[in-house]
């Protein structure tokens, strides 16, 4: 009995320790992204820190660029 029981724990152990694994993967991924695409926000502010119209603009063009040339999602229009 006491062997079943060790063995079906393995199993179950076995079945849920991989996609866990990759969860966490996943998830490192997504926050890397994530930061980048703040380093690309920031830079783009950095670029046209006005409040105008016309540095919006650019401000905004130079995001979509670095998110481009990245490989990021884009961000949803404001």
């Amino acid at each position: 009995m006491i062997r079943i029981v060790l063995l079906m724990s393995s199993l179950l152990i076995l079945l849920f320790v991989p996609p866990l694994a990759w969860a966490s993967q996943e998830g490192a991924k997504v926050v890397k992204n994530w930061r980048a695409m703040d380093v690309c926000a920031k830079k783009a502010q950095e670029a046209f820190p006005d409040r105008t119209a016309d540095a919006n603009a650019q401000r905004e063009a130079q995001l979509k660029a670095c998110l481009a040339n990245g490989n990021y999602a884009p961000r949803a229009p404001q």
